[in-house]
């Protein structure tokens, strides 16, 4: 199998050239800017045909949630022309298309876990687009799988995970917001997850969103603490509303998914949270 990744530098990409190697028999190529951008045709139809690639995994995306309020249209060139642009080129090459997509696109009142069909509420530029993404592959994409996640983090890149033990080594105190509920997730998961799903493959009839997340839920000062606890750091964290951090995007309170559609479909079963989070401190 020849698989294509967009968007290699990032967390995701990081980890999926970690375990491409679990797979002997695919060659998987990987592609960020300047070699390949999403939002170029030429680069897009260039890079397909150079790798043959059956599978197209696109981790490209604008995530500078807060800077998309003032960059809207760099935002959603990326995180939704770029996502129409490769649904079209993946079409002309009969490859398939697996996109990453976001929690953010529901932001709906909720106490249960969102299911793949809730009612849509995006807030901020980031959201938005990133729901644009999602609609322009449904209406052009042939086949394909849109994976909805949260709270991302990974040993690559820049995270929570990762900032929390730096602020926490150097400071004494923290205030962290502790309103809004969800489920961290490590990248490495979510790669996993997503070379499972191209491993089995799927028919046209299995094509759509799936939502995928480790398991349990948290908040995010409660995520700090336990950061903190595994690595034996002695900071304490104040617990402040959303409000009160005051942040330029709008986030959702509510970022629980439900895996159920994913788990039987593709038999994924995530680990808890917490689990994954051990798992990447040791490599920290």
């Amino acid at each position: 199998m020849n698989i294509l990744v967009t968007g290699a530098n990032g967390q995701l990409g990081s980890e999926l050239a970690v375990l491409k190697d679990n797979y002997e028999n695919w060659k998987v190529s990987f592609f960020d800017i300047p070699e390949m951008d999403i939002t170029n045709e030429a680069d897009i139809a260039f890079r397909l045909k150079e790798s043959n690639a059956d599978i197209c995994i696109n981790c490209a995306a604008y995530t500078a949630v807060d800077k998309a309020e003032s960059e809207i249209d760099l935002c959603r060139k990326v995180n939704a022309l770029g996502p129409e642009l490769l649904a079209k080129a993946c079409n002309s090459t009969n490859t398939k298309l697996i996109h990453v997509s976001s929690d953010y696109v529901y932001h709906i009142d909720s106490d249960s876990p969102l299911m793949e069909n809730d009612k849509t509420s995006p807030k901020g530029i980031y959201a938005l687009t990133k729901l644009e993404g999602d609609q322009v592959i449904i209406s052009n994409a042939k086949s394909f799988i849109i994976v909805r996640t949260s709270w991302v983090y990974s040993s690559f890149g820049n995270n929570f995970v990762k900032t929390m033990r730096r602020l926490g080594n150097d400071r004494d105190e923290l205030s962290i917001v502790a309103d809004q509920i969800g489920t961290p997730t490590y990248a490495r998961d979510i790669a996993d997850t997503i070379y499972k799903i191209c491993h089995q493959g799927w028919s046209d009839d299995q094509n759509g969103v799936y939502n995928f997340s480790n398991s349990g839920q948290t908040d995010w000062a409660s995520f700090a603490r336990k950061i903190f606890e595994l690595e034996n750091i002695e900071c304490q964290v104040h617990d402040i509303t959303t409000k009160e951090y005051g942040a330029a995007a709008e986030r959702p309170l509510w970022s629980v998914l439900s895996k159920e559609k994913i788990k039987t479909r593709f038999g994924i079963k995530p680990k808890h949270w917490e689990e994954s989070l051990k798992e990447c401190l040791a490599l920290l």
